[in-house]
Parts: C-alpha cells; structure tokens; sequence
C-alpha cells in the first residue's frame, strides 16, 4: 500500500485502467471459451448419439452377424475418429467386434433397451488417461429377423475439440494480455496529455509567494473541471491578497496609533527624569502618562472586539429595542458635547428592533461621536428610526464641516481619518467606523454612507434584517 501511495496519479489511472481492462477482456474471452467448449461438446454429443442410433438402424436391416463380419471397415469407421470406441456383442457374449485403440475402459452405464431412442441423459462422462473428455454410451439393437439382441457401446473420444480449445484458451489469454498492455499505455499517454493543466497550474502555484500575490491561474483553455477549480483559486488568491494588503495597512497604521503615545509618554519621561522636579509636576508627568495609558487601552480593547468580531467568536444575543426611546436616550447622553459645538439633536423614530444592546448602543454612539467630530457647528444632527420591508433601518444625518467631499469608500476601514485631527473625548483612533461595520457583521446586517453634495450633508444608515425576535 505505501508503495502505491508513491506512485503519481496519471500512473495510479493508467494501471486501474489496464486493470479494469483486464478484467473485462478476461470475463469476455472466458464467457465465449466457456461457450464455444459447451457448443462442441453438445455437437459431441449429437454427433454420438446420430451414429449409435445409426449402427442400430444397421442392425435392423442385417440378417445375421456374418453379414457384419464379411463388411467389418464398414462399421469400423463409422464414428469417424481414430481414437472413437466401438464394441458390439451379443447380450452376455464376448464382443464380436472391438474397435479401442485408447485402451479406454467402458464405464457401468445402464444399456438403452430396444425401441427406446437415444438422448443426452444417456449418456455419461469419463477421461482419457491424457486428460481428454469422453462421452459414453450403451444402447441395445435387435438383429434383423433373428430377433437377437445386440449390445453396442460407443465412445466419443474430443481429442480434435481438445485441440480447438485449447489454442483458443490460449489466444483468449494472450489477447488479455495485450489488451491490458495496450490500454494501460494507452491510457498513460492519454493522461500524460489531459493531465498537462495540472502540471501547469503546479508551475503557477510555484511561483505564488508574498511579493508576487498578483499572480493567477487563468487557464481558460483548460478542462470544465479544472476551469472552475482555477477559477476558484483566483477567486481565492484575490481575497487572500485582499486581506494581505488589509493586513499590511492595518500593520502600518497600528504602529503609527501606538507608536504615538508611547513617544509621547517616553518624552515626557525622559524631560522629567532630566533635573529634579516638584511634587506637583512629576504628578502632571504621571496624569499625562495616565491619559496615554488610556488611549493606549482604548485602541487594544478596540483592535480586540474587531479581532473577535472577524473570527465570528462573539454571539449576539438579540432583545427587543424600542427606536425611539433609545435613541432619545443617547440624544440626551451626548447633548453636552453637541452644545459644545453649537449643535443639536433631531430625533424621529417609530417601532421596534431586535439586536443585542449594548453592541446596538456602541454602534449608534460611534456615528453619533463621528457626526459631532465633523459635523458643523450650529447644525443639526437628525437621528431617524423606522422599519422599511422587513429590516429595521437606523440613520444619522449631519451636514460636514470639511468642505471637500469625504472619502466614502474608505470611511469604514480601519484607521482612517477624514483629517489628522484627534480629540481626546470623540476616542479618535479610527476605529469607530469599522467597530460600527464588525457589529453590523455579527448581526448579519448592512452599513452605507452616503454624501449629498449640494447640501453637503452625510447620512449613515444601519440595516438590521428581520423585525421578529430570533
């Protein structure tokens, strides 16, 4: 079996195919031996059974044995083959005429009474001390007017089928042979050729490797099969070099967030560390640190969830939300921070939806923190809840601050900015936005973004499927 297992596949094909091949010509040429050998037996066995019922008829028509002795070649040669047994005898005598030329014994068979004709059941089976198949039989004959009785026993002796046979086994064993060589070579020529696309989508995959992601298969030339298989793996190497860039970016830009505040902290440090400093800086030193520590915390407890949220670890337990009432309750939660900016809250909301809480909250309170971070000063933010066909759909609206168009493409990926200003109570680490995505992920729903250029107002929207408890 481990030998097997080493052998490549067009070799594995091949032999099965020689095999199988084999097998079939085998029971073929062996089903038509075993037919031509029944067909020449039961012509031996007619051919018996014509010429004793032949002899009786001879007998018939004789007057007295005389007759016989006096034309004995006659009756000699009757049977045709050389190696033919012949034995007449009257009932209880000695044979008269004795033709066996084998030495072949006549088996005990019971004789065929006068009148009765001769058919296959009479007849019995012995061997020739070669091996040779014998047919046998006794029949009795009335003798002319005499009324004597006349035991006949005759034999049939298949050297010439034996012969036949024989050759015929053996060209039935050769032909299997050949067939099995000749389709098992062919076969491996065939798959030497119809397997090629492999090999060349072996050579392709060779050449895949982190800095040449971009490469596909493309092989629309090839087989149906193994055309959906490439198209499959393209289909994959588009995502997995997706998700490499993704990954790269992601990799980059971490560095970036963390390597800010820890400058920051180890700046501040070493000033601090240069002379001595009163109690109250080193606690200013301390209370800046902590602030770091904090955003610090912030961003790996963000980069966590998502983390969570990409393997689908996190289970969203659904309860019934009321729209309105929750989202009056975050306009009242973050009306000090819009005041700040001379900014209000519209709410208008109606029915009901089904999504874990707290996850329902974060995603609404980051759009509510991006609205107040950009929206401008003295607007409105519109926070609008409804059911449209089936899903529940959250919206919040604000008109922009910046008076070139954001970026909505990318407005969702992880740490993107629409500029490179922070603030320290909007947790601006550009992670909110994808936050709101992953949530909207484990809920099976949707995000959008979309910009109205000639009011210069951006809309968030958030569609959750179904409107029952699940």
């Amino acid at each position: 079996m481990k030998f097997w297992n080493h052998w490549e596949l067009r070799y594995r094909v091949a032999a099965l195919f020689g095999l199988v091949a084999c097998l079939v010509t085998a029971g073929l040429g062996f089903y038509l031996y075993a037919s031509v050998r029944q067909a020449m037996e039961m012509r031996a066995d007619y051919t018996l059974i014509g010429r004793v019922e032949h002899f009786r008829n001879l007998f018939h028509d004789l007057y007295d044995i005389k007759q016989m002795e006096e034309r004995p070649g006659l009756f000699e040669s009757m049977l045709g083959n050389e190696q033919d047994v012949r034995i007449f005898k009257r009932v209880g005598d000695a044979p008269f005429i004795q033709v066996n030329p084998g030495k072949l014994t006549p088996p005990a068979i019971p004789a065929v009474p006068v009148g009765t004709a001769l058919n296959i059941e009479a007849l019995r089976t012995g061997q020739a001390d070669d091996g040779v198949r014998v047919r046998w039989v006794t029949a009795l004959a009335m003798l002319g007017t005499n009324k004597d009785t006349i035991e006949i026993t005759a034999a049939y002796v298949m050297t010439q089928e034996s012969k036949v046979l024989s050759t015929y086994l053996y060209r039935v064993m050769a032909a299997v042979a050949l067939t099995a060589l000749l389709t098992t070579a062919l076969a491996f020529i065939i798959l030497r050729r119809g397997l090629r696309p492999i090999k060349l989508m072996h050579d392709k995959a060779a050449e895949i490797n982190p800095a040449k992601l971009s490469v596909r298969f493309g092989m629309q030339d090839a087989p149906p099969e193994l055309r959906s298989l490439t198209e499959a793996f393209d289909a994959m190497l588009d995502r997995l070099e997706k998700g490499y860039e993704h990954l790269n970016q992601f990799s980059a830009d971490l560095a970036h967030e963390v390597r800010t505040p820890v400058n920051i902290m180890m700046g501040q440090s070493q000033v601090a560390l240069r002379q001595a400093r009163s109690a109250a800086e080193y606690e200013q030193v301390l209370e800046s640190n902590v602030e770091e520590l904090s955003r610090l915390a912030r961003i790996i407890e963000n980069i966590l969830f998502l983390a969570n949220a990409d393997q689908d670890t996190v289970v969203a337990d659904r309860v019934e939300i009321d729209m309105a009432a929750e989202l009056e309750k975050i306009a009242d939660y973050f009306e000090p921070l819009a005041e700040e900016k001379q900014m209000r809250f519209e709410v208008t909301a109606n029915g009901s939806i089904f999504a874990n809480l707290i996850m329902w909250r974060r995603a609404v309170n980051n759009l509510v923190l991006n609205a107040i971070r950009y929206g401008k000063s003295g607007t409105a933010i519109q926070l609008i809840g409804g059911q449209n066909e089936g899903t529940a759909v959250i919206s919040v609206i604000n008109q922009c601050e910046a008076p070139q168009p954001p970026d909505t493409d990318r407005m969702f990926d992880r740490f993107y900015r629409g500029d490179a200003s922070r603030s320290a109570y909007t947790e601006s680490n550009g992670l909110g936005l994808s936050i709101v995505r992953a949530i909207m992920h484990l809920h099976h729903g949707a995000t959008s973004v979309t910009y109205l250029a000639e009011a210069n107002t951006i809309c968030f929207k958030l569609q959750f499927p179904g409107t029952t408890l699940k």
